[in-house]
């Protein structure tokens, strides 16, 4: 299906397909699908960040890897620009022109480093994207203030738009941030739940948590593109769900760095979910791959000591054999399989639909 976009709608009319079709262009790789998306989301990005107050300003400036702590420019990484990109895509992929999902991708990235400057706060992570955190580099306060700052940018981003699209963006993200404090409300409690027993975590909680934690987030940067076209409803709960899914993808990938990645990766040092106790997907899945893991690692916890490196090489060792890290991996690799599906099942422009999924890769391809 070739993108056709009809008049007010913004909806693509489906294509002929077969040996006759016309030939279409391969998509684009996800590097460039990304240059793209950044080199139109970005100069509105900083033009909103410049309009704060000059310290959630400097502060937010640092965590976009725009500036130094001192406010000296900075070439250093401000991450890819994941969520953005998907707004602006799932946009192009209802048949609307990029340029109507600015408003979109920029609130997205706007909460999305609101929440994690808040995160590594509440986790005491001093490092991101190899760099000192924001309240590393400027204290807890200010750091948290500037949060708040973006939190409210964000919102009054898409308030600006004005009309019902507005009206149900902003509803949309709402509803996203009352989720976002729902899973990282789970996902803190669930560090005091013991491993084993009645009262431990299972895999349907832990899903559940994710879902909103990380779900939440990437399904609301896929609703937004359409939402603010005016896509038709069954397009935009289609690129909603193909968002969720994505997010549990990202998350599981996210678990098994969490244990296994390289801290030139990651930006966070070594096993930095293990020091936490965390309850990842890994460490769930090897439960269900081998009973007896949770037994053996609430001994290895009991016994040993998690600031120590070589207790947690054990543990990292004890989820590896034991099944775990490879369930989180075909975890990723079926939920991307999922948002698939979910793209295919409506008329959808199918070049936005390529980009995406060549996007999505990147959530499988992070190195583990």
């Amino acid at each position: 299906m070739a993108r056709q976009t009809a008049p007010h709608t913004g909806t693509p009319r489906a294509a002929p397909s077969g040996p006759d079709a016309p030939h279409r262009p391969a998509a684009p790789g996800a590097a460039a699908s990304l240059a793209r998306c950044r080199d139109l989301v970005e100069p509105a990005l900083r033009k909103a960040v410049r309009g704060l107050h000059p310290v959630p300003c400097r502060i937010a400036s640092h965590a976009f890897g725009w500036c130094e702590p001192d406010g000296t420019p900075s070439a250093g990484d401000g991450g890819k620009g994941v969520r953005p990109a998907l707004v602006v895509l799932a946009a192009e992929a209802v048949g609307a022109r990029a340029e109507l999902a600015v408003p979109g991708a920029v609130a997205i990235e706007l909460i999305h480093t609101f929440s994690l400057m808040h995160d590594d706060i509440m986790d005491g992570d001093g490092r991101r994207r190899n760099r000192d955190s924001a309240w590393k580099s400027f204290g807890t306060g200010p750091a948290l203030l500037a949060g708040d700052a973006l939190f409210a940018l964000g919102v009054r981003t898409l308030a600006e738009v004005g009309g019902a699209r507005g009206a149900e963006a902003v509803r949309q993200l709402a509803a996203t941030l009352e989720e976002l404090v729902h899973g990282q409300a789970d996902d803190e409690a669930f560090e005091t739940r013991p491993w084993t027993g009645p009262n431990a975590v299972g895999l349907g909680e832990y899903r559940a948590m994710a879902d909103r934690k990380t779900g939440a987030l990437l399904g609301c940067a896929t609703a937004l593109g359409p939402v603010l076209a005016g896509a038709p409803s069954p397009l935009t709960a289609a690129l909603t769900r193909a968002g969720r899914q994505w997010g549990l993808a990202f998350q599981a990938i996210d678990d098994v760095l969490g244990i296994w990645g390289e801290p030139s990766v990651t930006g966070k040092p070594v096993h930095s979910d293990l020091r936490r106790a965390k309850k990842t997907l890994p460490l769930l899945g090897a439960m269900t791959m081998d009973p007896a893991f949770g037994a053996r690692l609430e001994r290895l916890i009991e016994e040993g000591d998690l600031a120590d490196d070589a207790c947690l090489r054990q543990v990292a060792d004890l989820a590896e054999k034991s099944g775990g890290r490879a369930y989180a991996l075909r975890e990723a690799r079926a939920r991307v399989a999922a948002a698939r599906e979910h793209l295919r099942a409506v008329p959808l422009a199918a070049a936005a639909v390529d980009e995406l999924l060549a996007l999505s890769q990147l959530f499988l391809d992070r190195r583990v």
